[in-house]
C-alpha cells in the first residue's frame, strides 16, 4: 500500500503540491495526469524519496519513506529521461540495479526478447524507444512491488506500446501498484483503473476512471439550420458545448436529460457518443467553454 498524507512541496516561492493526499492498494494501475508543470514528476520523486516534502509524509507498507531507506527496494522510479552511460549494455545496467534490487534475470531477458532486444546491445547504438523498452524491462525485473513510471510511453512505437500494455495488465504483475504519467491519455484509458488529475497543486479530479467517464454524456446533434444557439441560457448549464455550423457537440451530466438543454424542434438528428479520457481531461480543464 502507498499512502500520501497531506504533502506540500515548493521550489523557492512556487508552491507545486498543495495538501496532496492519496491511498493506493495493491493491484492498482493509477494514471497521474495534468498539464506540463503541474507537479506530476515531482510527486513521483517524492514517493521514491528522491525529494523530501516541505510538510506531510509518505508511507509505503506502513513505513515512512523519509525515515526508512530499506523500503526503497520495493519502489522503482523510471524517469522520463533516465540517465545512462553510452558505453553500457543492457547487461551492465542489470548488474548495476542488482546492487539495489532483488533482480530477476529471467524476467529481464524475457521482456527484452518480447521487445526484440538482448542483453548485449550497447545503449549508444540504439534508438530512444529501444532504450525506453530496456528500462521497462529493468523496472519489471527489479522485483519492486511499486513501479513509478514517468512518461513511459514516450518514444514507443505502436507495436511496443501494445506489448507494454499487455505486460502491465498480465496476471504475473496483478499484485503490483503501477503509477503512470503520460501525455497520451488514450494509452492511460486502455490500462488504468483509477486516476488523479493534478491542478494547482491538488487533485482536482480523482477516482475510478470508468465511473468518472460514466458521469458524463456526450451528444452530437444536427441542428435544423446554421443559426447559433450557443448563447441559449439552457446550454450555459452544460458541462461543455460547441457549435460548428449545424453540428452541435454537447456534454452534459449523466443525471440530466437532453431535453433540459435543447428542445427537440431545434434539431433533426441526435447521436450519443462515448467520451474518451482525453476529452474528459480537456473538458474538465476548460469547463463548459465552447
Amino acid at each position: 500500500m502507498i499512502e500520501v498524507k497531506s504533502i506540500y512541496k515548493s521550489f523557492d516561492d512556487h508552491l507545486v503540491l498543495n495538501n496532496l493526499n492519496l491511498t493506493l492498494e495493491k493491484g492498482t494501475i493509477f494514471g497521474l495526469i495534468g498539464i506540463n508543470g503541474a507537479g506530476k514528476s515531482t510527486f513521483l520523486r517524492l514517493i521514491m524519496g528522491i525529494l523530501k516534502p516541505d510538510q506531510g509524509d509518505i508511507l509505503v507498507d506502513g513505513k515512512s519513506v523519509l525515515f526508512h531507506d530499506d523500503i526503497r527496494k520495493n519502489l522503482f522510479y523510471l524517469s522520463d529521461q533516465p540517465p545512462f552511460n553510452h558505453q553500457m549494455t543492457f547487461k551492465d545496467l542489470a548488474d548495476l540495479y542488482k546492487v539495489f534490487y532483488p533482480f530477476q534475470d529471467d524476467t529481464f531477458i524475457n521482456i527484452l526478447a518480447m521487445f526484440g532486444l538482448n542483453t548485449h546491445q550497447n545503449l549508444s547504438q540504439i534508438s530512444k524507444g529501444m532504450k525506453r523498452q530496456g528500462y521497462i524491462a529493468l523496472a519489471f525485473a527489479s522485483g519492486a512491488k511499486y513501479l513509478l513510471l514517468d512518461e513511459v510511453f514516450d518514444g514507443l512505437d505502436p507495436a511496443a506500446r501494445l506489448k507494454f500494455k499487455k505486460l502491465m495488465i498480465s496476471d504475473e504483475h496483478k499484485d503490483k501498484i503501477i503509477m503512470v504519467t503520460s501525455h497520451s491519455l488514450r494509452e492511460l484509458e486502455d490500462i488504468c483503473d483509477s486516476f488523479g488529475m493534478i491542478d494547482e497543486g491538488h487533485f482536482s479530479r480523482f477516482g475510478d476512471l470508468s465511473y468518472e467517464l460514466n458521469k458524463l454524456k456526450k451528444y452530437q446533434i444536427i441542428l435544423n439550420d446554421m443559426t447559433s444557439i450557443t448563447s441559449d441560457k439552457s446550454l450555459s448549464k452544460a458541462v461543455y458545448h460547441h457549435q460548428n455550423g449545424r453540428i452541435l457537440t454537447l456534454v452534459i451530466d449523466s443525471n440530466h436529460t437532453l431535453d433540459e438543454y435543447i428542445v427537440s424542434d431545434k434539431y433533426h438528428v441526435v447521436d450519443e457518443l462515448p467520451i474518451s479520457f482525453e476529452e474528459y481531461f480537456m473538458i474538465t480543464q476548460k469547463g463548459g467553454k465552447s
